[in-house]
């Protein structure tokens, strides 16, 4: 899979999880394993790095770890890489939908702006 994605011209090569591991240095402990734990903060690192400043970051219905996790990186993210534009948004049955693709929709057009 590596080695297809390396040759595309429309991919990247994803990085090896070790690698990945890395990207949390000095952010969240590798120990957090609650909801998305150090995963998630890694995964947002690796994306702006590679140049995509704008990210949803969806917290499904009820999973209050994720949701403190995802919420509570976005201020020292936003420190570390001043042209980020991130959101988390809570993904749950009970939302109204109209807001949530508002939202969205404010998200992508304040990343647009920049």
């Amino acid at each position: 899979m590596r080695f297809c994605f390396g040759r595309s011209k429309r991919f990247n090569t994803p990085i090896r999880f070790h690698e990945l591991r890395k990207k949390t240095k000095n952010l969240i402990s590798l120990g957090h394993q609650t909801g998305e734990g150090w995963l998630l903060a890694a995964e947002m690192v690796r994306m702006l790095e590679d140049g995509v400043n704008n990210i949803l970051c969806m917290q499904p219905f009820g999973c209050l770890p994720n949701h403190i996790t995802g919420k509570g990186l976005l201020k020292e993210l936003k420190r570390r890489y001043p042209e980020a534009n991130i959101i988390a948004l809570d993904y749950d049955p009970g939302a109204s939908e109209v807001n949530q693709i508002n939202r969205i929709k404010l998200m992508m057009r304040s990343g647009q702006l920049k």
